[in-house]
């Protein structure tokens, strides 16, 4: 069982978020609010097509908001030390293992000893150092996510946003890579937010999880969950009674 992060500061602020693409169609996100400590995690859950990505590239900052405001660490967002996983694994099929999981390290032009180094003990960690030298589509779908997550935690980012990552994986792969998460997080306390369709995957990987309302997206309620990071959750009645308690209110009315 994990204890939440001691309140100050928050890491994430979001305030009254609002996004519309097009008037027409309304408010996408309508007047979103939450804070997230340092070293917490959170999972997002709600509809298809409700705006959960839209969030998550707000934060990245991949796209401006229509309103209220966002702060991460006091800044605005969009800054450098956010990293993001993408639901297609976004690998380049021309290269490598090794050279996508570096790509993000030579783009900030770090030094090659310390991409070498810092490569290698993520390519060791994640199991993946005997395919270093494969491509992409030498790999399977769980292989290509944690070369996904490898490149993705090679910057040393403080913030970590998954959209989706192991929805196109079968049960068995989708578990084990939501334990390598779980292992990470308790390795590095690496503040993470999920956007997950599975209220399963929502418990295991979320200490808090807000569910989403249909369009116009406002949230429908906080659920905290003290039990994420127990050893063998998904055995225990605890696990299955947030589901219920998830369920409950994922069907309810805002």
């Amino acid at each position: 069982m994990s204890e939440p992060p001691a309140r100050s500061q928050p890491m994430i602020a979001v305030q009254q978020l609002s996004k519309t693409f097009d008037r027409a169609d309304g408010a996408v996100l309508d007047r979103i609010s939450f804070e997230l400590a340092a070293g917490e995690t959170l999972s997002i859950i709600g509809p298809s097509g409700c705006g959960k990505t839209t969030l998550l590239y707000i934060l990245a900052g991949l796209l401006p908001a229509s309103g209220g405001q966002v702060s991460i660490r006091g800044k605005g967002h969009g800054r450098g030390d956010t990293a993001f996983i993408l639901q297609n694994f976004g690998l380049f099929p021309w290269k490598t293992v090794y050279e996508n999981v570096v790509l993000g390290m030579k783009i900030r032009r770090q030094p090659p000893a310390l991409c070498r180094r810092i490569v290698q003990d993520l390519l060791d960690e994640l199991g993946l150092a005997e395919l270093a030298r494969r491509y992409p589509t030498q790999l399977s779908g769980g292989q290509q996510q944690r070369v996904a997550i490898a490149r993705a935690l090679a910057t040393r980012p403080d913030l970590l946003l998954m959209d989706e990552p192991f929805s196109s994986l079968d049960a068995l792969t989708r578990e084990h890579l939501q334990n390598t998460v779980l292992g990470m997080w308790r390795k590095k306390r690496l503040t993470y937010i999920i956007v997950t369709h599975s209220v399963a995957e929502a418990v295991i990987l979320g200490r808090r999880v807000v569910v989403f309302s249909d369009r116009p997206t406002r949230i429908k309620t906080v659920v905290d969950n003290p039990d994420f990071g127990r050893d063998g959750l998904r055995d225990q009645d605890c696990y299955f009674h947030r589901i219920r308690q998830l369920r409950r209110a994922m069907e309810r009315r805002v």
